[in-house]
């Protein structure tokens, strides 16, 4: 009779308890498990404010259920029934996006249908097991949040270029940390060289891996510093990144001016990816307002005649000469790029000449190339005779090889040979006298090669080709159109790119997904198109 009345009390302080919890829950809503669920489903009256509670050990109950083999987040985060990219959890036993986790949603239904009973929110990193729906907090799931979302500490990008990490993913499959093969979707390689390209440049690689307040950035930054930060992650569960997310938004954000299942150019997608980013960041006209302007803006000083008011030539293969006496324009603009006109190739080769010669390709310096901007040499433009003079170098230049040109029936490539050194280049000779680089010392005049961008094979029949200026500033760079509908890139054409270690100084071959090292000998036997150098003693 005492045990009987004993649990009767019980009982009704247990309801009296659950009564009370519940009406605090009504008065505050945030104390209840299903608050934090922002996607909007209707909770019926009978559930309203009910908590669910389970017992500690009941946390880990399904997290045996997770496969990590079968996840892969580098897709873009919509649900794969409803396509909405709103409140997205993706199922980590079977790896499928669904959204919501409510009683109506598709996370719900997959959890009952499918068995599969763990969920992580693709934006809060939260976990939850379904259709309990509770939240889940255990050490063994931060690799998988990690790999969603990386993140860096000060410490950890001060030491990225130190040493040369060596990582394993799930399979075992040993990579260099950074130096990450992207897949090719379609015909996406020049955009994927583009991008390796970007991440080892270390003020923008660092300014994407330590960026603060992600979220409130535009979708196309938020996209390439996801990128970058799993490209130098290193614990990644597969030995690849997949670039899509970035690349779906490269396409809508340009307006489908760079496609994926059509090859485009690469030098108009940096110039594009350059001045995008920019203004993205905030960017102005300042030098100081975006790392882009940073870390590549130069100036440059062009004078420019009109033919007709140059000097008198006693034949037509003599140089243009500025004649001063004439009306003459003389600007200072900024750049970010510089162009290198080559030779033109011969159009028939001489009788005389052994079949040696014949069936050797030209070759040219890049030094000869650079004279371009020594401020005397005068080259034809578009109707005018221009004189360029650099007035200052950015801390990387990027250089464009004008490789493709375009008539009225087809594309030509300019297979001529560019032999250079891949240290000390000695860019600040192009400088005038007096205007030495400030603060570095004399060693900073000279730059070295980091990226290597080239183009192997034959040019395809529509490429889009860029027929900019010498310099590609910000607001100056015209193209012509892509491939028109219907036509596709060849199999013959391909972009890759060459990126040097600045841990070891030894250089790596990335072509899509392969990633292979290779001695500094061979980067001069691919046709070089973009090329990326570093000035020396630079922070």
């Amino acid at each position: 009779m005492v045990s009987h009345k004993r649990s009767h009390v019980e009982n009704s302080a247990a309801h009296a308890q659950t009564k009370t919890r519940k009406i605090k829950i009504r008065n505050n809503p945030a104390l209840a498990i299903n608050s934090d669920d922002d996607d909007g489903d209707e909770l019926s009256s009978a559930d309203e404010g009910i908590v669910h509670t389970r017992a500690p050990h009941v946390d880990s109950m399904y997290l045996d259920t997770v496969d990590r083999s079968s996840l892969d987040f580098d897709f873009e985060q919509v649900c794969s029934v409803s396509l909405s990219n709103n409140n997205v959890y993706a199922c980590l036993v079977c790896g499928k996006y669904y959204q919501g986790r409510g009683k109506q949603t598709h996370a719900y239904f997959h959890s009952i249908n499918d068995n599969h009973h763990v969920f992580i929110n693709l934006q809060t990193l939260k976990v939850y097991i379904l259709p309990d729906n509770y939240e889940v907090e255990d050490k063994s799931l931060n690799d998988i949040k990690a790999a969603i979302s990386p993140k860096y500490t000060d410490l950890q990008v001060s030491n990225i270029d130190m040493r040369c990490e060596y990582s394993r993913d799930l399979s075992g499959k040993k990579y260099i940390v950074g130096f990450i093969g992207l897949n090719r979707i379609k015909s996406n390689d020049y955009m994927n060289v583009v991008i390796q390209a970007f991440s080892h440049i270390p003020p923008v690689r660092n300014a994407f891996l330590l960026m603060p307040n992600i979220e409130k950035q535009t979708v196309l930054v938020q996209r390439m510093a996801v990128l970058v930060r799993k490209m130098w992650h290193s614990k990644l569960l597969k030995a690849h990144v997949s670039p899509h997310e970035l690349a779906q938004e490269v396409v809508n954000r340009s307006k489908q001016r760079f496609k994926l299942d059509i090859q485009g150019d690469a030098f108009e997608f940096l110039t594009w990816l350059l001045n995008t980013l920019h203004i993205d960041l905030g960017g102005t006209r300042k030098k100081s307002s975006s790392v882009i302007y940073k870390s590549f803006q130069g100036k440059i000083e062009v004078t420019s005649q009109k033919l007709e008011d140059t000097e008198a030539r006693s034949k037509e293969t003599d140089p243009f000469v500025i004649d001063v006496a004439k009306h003459v324009n003389v600007n200072k603009i900024p750049f970010l790029t510089l162009s290198l006109e080559l030779p033109p190739k011969p159009l028939f080769n001489d009788e005389d000449s052994d079949e040696e010669d014949k069936a050797s390709i030209p070759q040219v310096a890049l030094v000869s190339l650079l004279q371009r901007y020594n401020g005397s040499t005068v080259v034809e433009w578009q109707g005018e005779a221009k004189q360029y003079c650099l007035l200052e170098l950015p801390q990387y230049i990027i250089c464009h090889v004008k490789r493709f040109s375009r008539n009225n029936f087809s594309v030509e490539k300019n297979p001529t040979v560019v032999n250079f050194p891949i240290r000390n280049v000695p860019f600040g000779e192009l400088l005038p006298k007096g205007s030495l680089l400030p603060s570095y010392g004399s060693s900073s005049n000279t730059y070295d090669l980091i990226v290597n961008i080239c183009h192997d094979g034959q040019a395809p029949p529509l490429a889009a080709i860029v027929t900019t200026d010498a310099t590609s500033s910000q607001t100056a760079t015209t193209s012509s159109a892509p491939y028109s509908a219907g036509e596709t890139a060849s199999t013959h054409s391909q972009y890759l790119v060459y990126l040097r270690h600045a841990a070891d100084g030894k250089w790596y071959k990335v072509q899509d997904l392969l990633v292979e090292s290779t001695m500094p000998q061979m980067i001069l036997l691919s046709d070089s198109y973009i090329q990326i150098w570093q000035r020396n003693n630079s922070t």
